[in-house]
């Protein structure tokens, strides 16, 4: 009998990457899948079953992980921050959840979820388990490394964006010659590129002292937990930040999901831009 594990699918090709590993590697798979995040093509991808849940009902995930004999799982796929306070009406296991937690930051929520399903004798994995390959390698990734002024975003970007994730706030800053055009919050990353891509636009050319180039930087937060809010990337990334006018990308090494692999690479050459992954 193959062993049965759980997945929590949040939205985005993420949640389909594991399912598709963990089948390709035995596993039996149960998706619990969240109504307004996942994407459908999640139900016909090969599950034992897929069992369609609101983002509130955390006692129907439990129970139905219980009833189809589930004790380990994977959650994969941002589920949208600004999501969990907009008109999702919590059961009362996340109600009360929510009334304990004194900040209401991700770590904070899905940190208290994971101990939840860990009382209940469900253990969350690492997010990235099955998917070591698409963790961004240490050095160069693209065929051009940055600039000389894409380095300096890059130092730059990394002290701001170290500094904001220790309080949870984002995962990702937007930066032009060392100035900070954009910090990400509850918009998430391709919004918060797509603002920045914005802003630089609305200065007059012949005003503005800042490079039109922007430099993006991801990283992960300091003691990231790999069960839950990894930082991943993807073509979409890629699209987005070529409409902004961003020529660089910055990863954390073995801490970034890449999640279209090689693909990302061929887009970010064909456009130009640079990727690099370091510590």
């Amino acid at each position: 009998m193959p062993e049965r594990i759980g997945l929590i699918a949040g939205n985005g090709t993420f949640p389909l990457l594991v399912l598709d590993a963990a089948l390709a590697q035995g596993f039996d798979v149960v998706v619990a899948a969240i109504k307004e995040e996942t994407l459908p093509d999640i139900a016909s991808r090969g599950a034992a079953s897929v069992h369609w849940l609101s983002l509130g009902e955390l006692s129907k995930l439990i129970d139905t992980f219980k009833q189809e004999g589930v004790h380990r799982a994977i959650m994969a796929g941002q589920v949208k921050h600004k999501q969990i306070f907009s008109s999702i009406r919590p059961d009362w296991r996340l109600a009360k959840l929510l009334l304990s937690l004194a900040t209401r930051n991700t770590d904070a929520l899905l940190g208290a979820v994971a101990k939840v399903l860990a009382d209940e004798g469900i253990i969350l994995e690492s997010s990235t388990w099955l998917l070591e390959p698409l963790l961004a390698r240490p050095g160069v990734l693209t065929r051009r490394g940055p600039t000389e002024q894409e380095g300096k975003n890059i130092d730059y970007g990394r002290a701001v964006a170290r500094h904001l994730a220790q309080h949870d706030i984002g995962q990702t800053v937007v930066i032009a010659e060392s100035a900070c055009v954009a910090v990400e919050a509850m918009e998430g990353t391709d919004a918060t590129i797509e603002r920045a891509g914005q802003i630089m636009r609305s200065l007059r050319d012949d005003a503005s002292t800042l490079s039109r180039g922007l430099t993006v930087v991801k990283i992960a937060k300091p003691g990231q937990d790999m069960r839950f809010d990894v930082p991943v990337v993807g073509v979409k990334t890629i699209n987005v930040m070529s409409a902004a006018g961003a020529t660089c990308l910055a990863l954390d090494a073995g801490k970034c999901l890449m999640l279209d692999g090689t693909k990302i690479l061929d887009v970010a050459n064909a456009d130009g831009i640079a990727i690099i992954a370091g510590e």
